[in-house]
């Protein structure tokens, strides 16, 4: 790979996902096998999701196929703001299969990085259909694509805006996704296609039930440049105790360049919940921020209110939406895992370049 042909060498950069967004992507559900015995209220769940964004943003829906599009219609029932699209998905998973979109630095353009997607590590297939979503996006948006040879999951990778990336070991070094890569080669991949200048590795460990290997929008988001939120279990005995206190630990140990800490803010985790007695992975993380509101999983749990209480003020602008997310968390996401957000075009170079703070050494 040329690195001429790179988003580093063309001037762009990876905006935080808080910034304006010109629409957000989702593909309409219909893998039954995703949610074994427990289709049926997925349909809902998602159109609960798209009619919350289409009060602030544009929705577009892949609804590829006459049956799968005659069911979002009949379930969106015409809802402005939203455009449904004939691309065909295996799954609805459109955070790890889409595209990585970037910003301009010195003109209002958007670009698409297309990374490729084997479905986590191999695990289910095929996938043939989702590894095509990035290119049929970037053509229907008539926007410059960057093609990439490199195994990357969406839901793998947090970014800050200012060049600062959070990913975990356990999903990024994972040998079934990029064979023989080590932290050094994954950073200079992360530069190279996300214009990263720094990379902060948590250990990962994935939560019980995940099947992704430790996706870091399951576990701790930037909320703004200098501020993250982790998940946390209070429960000593609970098997997610251990792996979350060391993630914890390693976020409030970092310094940046400037010797600067992270404002860690802890995110308490719900109750386990099961399925035919399986561990699904749920989490507070896996929010969605768009414009003027924070979408984020409810799992019919005492903690709901505590989460929310607790990322209300890391948000003042924007209203908190609190969605039911028990049924499709059967799924092993919830609504982060199902939605993509596409910036707006903007001319951001002031902002491309981190800055210490007032006091900073």
């Amino acid at each position: 790979m040329n690195a001429n042909d790179t988003p580093d060498m063309s001037g762009y950069r990876w905006p935080a996902e808080w910034e304006p967004h010109a629409a957000t992507w989702i593909a309409w559900p219909h893998n039954v096998e995703t949610w074994p015995n427990r289709f049926a209220p997925i349909p809902s769940r998602f159109a609960d999701i798209i009619r919350a964004l289409a009060r602030f943003e544009p929705v577009h829906v892949l609804a590829g196929g006459e049956m799968v599009r005659r069911h979002a219609e009949e379930m969106l029932g015409g809802l402005p703001h939203v455009t449904l699209h004939d691309i065909p998905t295996n799954d609805v998973w459109i955070r790890d299969y889409g595209p990585t979109f970037l910003q301009g630095t010195t003109r209002p353009e958007v670009v698409a990085v297309d990374w490729q997607f084997n479905s986590w590590g191999g695990k289910y297939p095929p996938w043939d259909l989702d590894n095509s979503v990035g290119g049929h996006i970037a053509r229907r948006l008539q926007i410059r694509r960057f093609s990439s040879q490199i195994v990357m999951e969406g839901g793998s990778i947090d970014g800050n805006g200012h060049g600062t990336v959070l990913t975990t070991r356990s999903c990024l070094l994972d040998p079934r996704r990029n064979r023989g890569v080590n932290p050094q080669r994954m950073e200079a991949w992360l530069r190279q296609y996300c214009c990263a200048r720094e990379v902060i590795w948590i250990a990962g460990g994935p939560v019980a039930g995940d099947d992704t290997d430790g996706h870091v929008d399951q576990l701790a988001r930037f909320v703004s440049p200098h501020q993250v939120v982790v998940a946390v279990e209070d429960n000593p005995r609970d098997e997610n105790y251990e792996p979350l206190l060391t993630n914890l630990r390693m976020l409030q140990g970092y310094r940046n360049r400037y010797h600067e800490p992270l404002d860690v803010v802890r995110l308490p985790m719900p109750a386990p919940i099961y399925f035919d007695n399986r561990r699904v992975p749920a989490s507070y993380c896996n929010f969605y921020i768009a414009n003027r509101c924070v979408l984020v999983p409810m799992f019919d749990d005492p903690t709901d209110d505590t989460a929310l209480r607790i990322l209300q003020p890391l948000f003042p602008d924007r209203e908190l939406i609190g969605l039911p997310a028990r049924d499709l968390v059967w799924g092993l996401g919830a609504i982060h895992c199902v939605t993509l957000q596409q910036p707006a075009p903007g001319n951001r170079s002031r902002a491309t370049e981190e800055v210490p703070r007032a006091g900073a050494r």
